[in-house]
């Protein structure tokens, strides 16, 4: 009998670490990890959690250039000899000893649950370490070494599957993946983010669509600065669930950062907890209508490492497990306790931000939502390219 959801962890997985002062601490994955197993997340029947070894460069040059994965064993092993024309050793992406290895787990990570979804071992998987969609082929960007994304999905076209859709929710526009794949008509890219006109990397505007031969499979939602739950569902519900019905996929990918939160301190949008956890749900329940439940899930970005990151993952993996963690739910006393110990900061007490993210259908005909304007570019961008109306 197959797994209902494989998972990508153990504790060695926060070897992925640029240092002290940067935003992207690896506690995050512990204390995810950590609150999954004190709320019996990890030991639900058909959860199944394992750990993945360094992969050959052979799996990392599917998709990245033999060179640059030698320039990250370089810097891996000398970190003063990062080329930072290849973004190793700058402020985004600084070198450390034992990069290499720690970042091509987290892609053989990625790998492997598409490996294990695709050949019907799992019905889900799910690597919350992963997520790193802003690597590119030749070069390191965004916090983002090796892209796991594109590793996995590169293997599922690589061992049969003809259609893969990518939907990609981070704050920040998934310009890896949509570049690795933008010429390629198999693979769907959705990214909805906050525009770049206000955040980094500055790109995922309505009007990428894809290269020659690939038009409209590109997908671009550019949404402006302070958008909230109710903005956020509207557009995610107004762009993501037609195209997927209408490509048709054979397997959907997703990538859950949750750096839209109100509370992050790098971005500009305003989403809660359950604003994320309801679009968590949506996206499991578009895999069973769309691709009979064959999902893959990562993490991403989020750096309010404490308040959320490691409920809103908590979350992903209690849906993905088939038992989804009530939002009045409290915390654990003993997560709290190991919070404050590890972080010297105070653990959030219930598993919910007290929202109720509702949003009302968008329609084309009222222009009162601030997101509306972007849903509108989205579509007619793209929509006609799959035989749907904007």
């Amino acid at each position: 009998m197959s797994a209902q959801v494989r998972v990508v962890w153990d504790p060695g997985f926060t070897a992925y670490d640029f240092g002290p002062a940067h935003p992207m601490s690896p506690v995050r994955l512990d204390l995810t990890a950590r609150l999954c197993e004190e709320l019996g997340v990890f030991a639900q029947p058909g959860v199944e959690v394992f750990s993945p070894p360094v992969p050959d460069d052979s799996v990392l040059e599917t998709v990245h250039e033999p060179d640059y994965v030698a320039a990250v064993r370089t810097a891996s092993q000398d970190p003063a000899s990062a080329d930072s024309r290849r973004g190793l050793g700058t402020e985004d992406d600084p070198a450390f000893r034992g990069m290499h290895e720690a970042s091509a787990r987290v892609a053989e990570g990625t790998r492997q649950v598409c490996a294990d979804v695709w050949e019907s071992r799992a019905q889900h998987g799910v690597n919350f370490c992963g997520g790193l969609h802003h690597a590119m082929a030749g070069n390191a960007s965004g916090f983002c070494i090796y892209n796991d994304i594109a590793v996995g999905i590169q293997w599922l076209l690589d061992h049969g599957a003809q259609r893969v859709a990518y939907v990609d929710v981070d704050v920040h526009h998934g310009d890896g993946v949509q570049s690795l794949f933008w010429d390629d008509p198999r693979v769907l890219t959705i990214s909805l983010h906050e525009s770049g006109r206000t955040l980094f990397p500055g790109t995922g505007f309505p009007d990428e669509i894809g290269g020659a031969g690939a038009e409209g499979t590109a997908v671009n939602v550019a949404l402006p600065a302070g958008t909230g739950d109710t903005s956020w569902l509207r557009a995610f519900h107004a762009v993501v669930p037609p195209l997927v019905r209408a490509f048709a996929p054979d397997i959907l990918v997703s990538q859950h950062g949750c750096d839209s939160h109100a509370l992050d301190p790098l971005t500009n949008l305003l989403v809660s907890l359950d604003g994320q956890r309801t679009a968590h749900a949506a996206l499991h329940g578009l895999a069973h209508e769309v691709c009979e439940g064959r999902w893959i899930a990562t993490g991403g970005g989020g750096y309010e490492l404490v308040r959320v990151v490691p409920r809103s993952w908590t979350h992903l993996l209690a849906e993905a497990a088939g038992s989804p963690i009530e939002p009045e739910m409290d915390t654990p006393d003993e997560w709290r306790e190991l919070v404050h110990e590890r972080t010297e900061t105070h653990a959030p007490l219930r598993m919910t931000d007290g929202r109720m993210p509702v949003f009302s259908t968008y329609d084309g005909t009222t222009n009162t939502d601030p997101a509306d304007a972007a849903i509108r570019a989205t579509r007619d961008n793209v929509f006609h390219y799959h035989r749907l109306q904007p």
